[in-house]
């Protein structure tokens, strides 16, 4: 990551820490039934990346053993508090999604929800993703997107600025694009609310090229 990307990724770093406060209410705009729906999902060796303030926490079934990452430590202090109310065990560790510390191919499942709207790079962090996901390992994406209708998409990228500038999210991501341009094989999409929310399922591409489920 150059210099440019670590100054952007400290300054939405500091916004979203002030914002970590009232994160809880802007969560609400993602239905708990979505959330449910994608993190039921997930199996195994799990890691959540931009983990938040633990608004997912509650939802992941017995089996899964989650560790939870996020840039912003104020996001971390709320969601320790909601550690205690999960029903598996749960590690929190500050982490930037861009470069994480994790071994290649650690995790059955990785996942994150509303998280590449604000990753600097949103690319570099789907392939750090896939890095970590273990061949035929499972990526669940429940994501916010830039609108397939002309005018509300013209509209979204009008406003983003504003919306990049008071909480450091971008609301015009095209996250379909990013995650084929990431090297990953969609398994399966569901959209809502006028397709601006995505939920994807995909798995690391270089998994599938070989047939023995092993990366090049």
């Amino acid at each position: 990551m150059n210099k440019l990307d670590s100054k952007q990724t400290d300054t939405i770093r500091r916004r979203y820490n002030r914002t970590a406060l009232f994160y809880d209410w802007m969560d609400n705009m993602i239905p708990a039934r979505l959330r449910r729906k994608a993190v039921e999902q997930a199996n195994g060796k799990v890691l959540e990346v931009g983990v938040g303030t633990g608004a997912n926490l509650g939802f992941y079934l017995a089996g899964c053993q989650v560790t939870g990452i996020d840039f912003s430590p104020g996001m971390l202090q709320k969601a320790e508090k909601k550690v205690k109310e999960a029903k598996v065990p749960i590690t929190l560790v500050e982490m930037d999604a861009q470069k994480m510390s994790f071994c290649d191919d650690s995790f059955d499942t990785v996942i994150a929800t509303c998280v590449f709207c604000s990753v600097p790079d949103p690319v570099q962090g789907l392939k750090e993703v896939k890095r970590v996901c273990k061949p035929g390992g499972k990526i669940i994406l429940l994501e916010h997107v830039r609108s397939e209708n002309l005018a509300l998409g013209l509209l979204m990228d009008l406003i983003n600025p504003i919306a990049v500038h008071m909480i450091g999210s971008n609301i015009n991501r095209k996250i379909v694009e990013n995650v084929k341009l990431a090297d990953m094989h969609i398994d399966s999409m569901e959209e809502y609310y006028g397709k601006i929310i995505k939920l994807i399922v995909a798995t690391p591409d270089s998994c599938l090229r070989n047939g023995k489920g092993d990366r090049k």
